[in-house]
């Protein structure tokens, strides 16, 4: 017997996925399923790619590369940000190679076809006089900018509801200053597993007590309901319940919004956010929790402001900080090979070795975020057995149900057209 690994019948497997359990193998090991994830989620739903502080002068840019697809965003002369197809209007040609970099104008290197930051195609040699200029600039990709944070959409015609998404997220991040911020350091990591299984891994902290370094800071009780903590987890809880109690009180004054808005699976954009104490000194994800930038992002009048989380469907989650920000992307490289990259931010004028270590600043998610690849790549070996069959979720997993009934949901909508 042989592992499953791919279907000729996508469309009866989304038909017959039963809720409450894990997705059937080939969604997770079938090339089919890959390229109908890229085609039907990604190609199609906005997608967090980059913080602005990763372009932080007119000519900046980064490539992203999806699938097929290769994207440049960058920053044109207005400081604005926007988003190109890589590819060059003339004979096709990819534009750019490099991953980051700066530009006064984009030039293809095969025919030097060149370009401005707003994609108007400037110069194309040895043309007719007559050739109109005019119809042959960059395609541009929807691009948004919020709070700081940069999201692209593939589609002719984006979600329609991001308005009113940005519109409810703002508020909770724009007090963090994204805007004065700058990138800290970057860090890809290419986990072993389907995208899915990086994504169902962050949604849950059923698996957190192999977070060591994490749960110095974090609650181990996220997605818990009070009747489903065990008594191991009663003395982290209760001290959840009085952190948040004076937690609150702190937002409150500051006049920082904390209640958690969740509409994971109700809507084309799905998201979660929600503003929470943290353990320890309750400052930042450090060993015993206190602030590991001493120049704090914004104009706080207390380092303790706990965490400031956000999910974003299909491939983002997000923690600001008092005192840093740090955001996961995450893209799909294989059925099998996924890329996680975190960005950690500090204010822009907060300096390395001054107001932070690097090391301290970045210790508990590196550590974190290895642990976890290794949790996903024995969550993809175990799948592809022919022995794998669905298994249901604990009710602490339930954003996990949440993510694969917006996935399953995005798929049937595809399919139907």
């Amino acid at each position: 017997m042989t592992p499953v690994t791919s279907v000729s019948d996508p469309a009866a497997l989304v038909a017959r996925r039963a809720p409450g359990l894990s997705l059937e193998a080939p969604f997770y090991t079938g090339q089919e399923f890959f390229d109908l994830d890229i085609e039907a989620v990604f190609a199609r739903s906005w997608l967090f790619v980059a913080a602005e502080a990763e372009l932080p002068e007119p000519g900046d840019y980064v490539t992203v590369t999806l699938g097929p697809y290769s994207m440049i965003l960058l920053r044109d002369d207005d400081e604005e940000v926007r988003a190109f197809h890589n590819v060059c209007r003339h004979r096709g040609a990819r534009i750019l190679d490099e991953k980051r970099g700066s530009v006064g104008n984009i030039v293809c290197g095969y025919h030097r076809w060149t370009y401005g930051v707003d994609g108007r195609l400037l110069h194309a040699e040895s043309l007719p006089p007559d050739f109109d200029r005019s119809c042959f600039g960059l395609r541009a990709v929807h691009a948004r900018a919020v709070a700081g944070l940069v999201f692209i959409c593939l589609a002719d015609q984006p979600p329609a509801d991001f308005d009113e998404v940005a519109a409810r997220i703002e508020p909770y991040i724009a007090p963090h200053g994204l805007s004065r911020a700058k990138v800290a350091t970057q860090i890809d990591l290419v986990e072993n597993g389907n995208w899915k299984l990086t994504m169902e891994n962050n949604r849950e902290c059923y698996h957190c007590g192999g977070h060591p370094e994490l749960q110095c800071s974090l609650f181990p009780v996220y997605g818990y309901a009070e009747e489903d903590v065990p008594p191991v987890l009663r003395p982290a809880y209760d001290r959840y319940l009085q952190a948040d109690a004076e937690s609150r009180t702190t937002y409150e004054s500051l006049g920082l919004p904390y209640a958690a808005v969740e509409e994971l699976d109700t809507r084309a954009t799905g998201f979660r956010i929600q503003r929470e104490p943290l353990d320890g000194a309750g400052e930042s994800f450090t060993e015993d929790g206190t602030a590991a930038c001493s120049k704090l992002l914004s104009d706080f009048t207390t380092p303790r402001l706990g965490r400031l989380s956000m999910h974003m469907q299909p491939n983002a989650w997000f923690h600001f900080l008092s005192d840093h920000a740090i955001t996961f992307s995450v893209i799909p490289l294989a059925p099998d090979r996924t890329l996680v990259r975190t960005t950690w931010l500090v204010h822009a004028d907060a300096v390395e070795g001054v107001d932070y270590d690097l090391d301290g600043l970045t210790r508990v998610w590196t550590a974190t975020n290895d642990q976890d690849a290794l949790l996903v790549a024995r969550a993809q070996q175990g799948i592809s057995s022919p022995a794998y069959l669905p298994g249901p979720y604990n009710p602490t997993e339930y954003q996990v149900e949440a993510f694969v009934n917006w996935y399953v949901t995005r798929l049937k909508a595809h399919l139907a057209r």
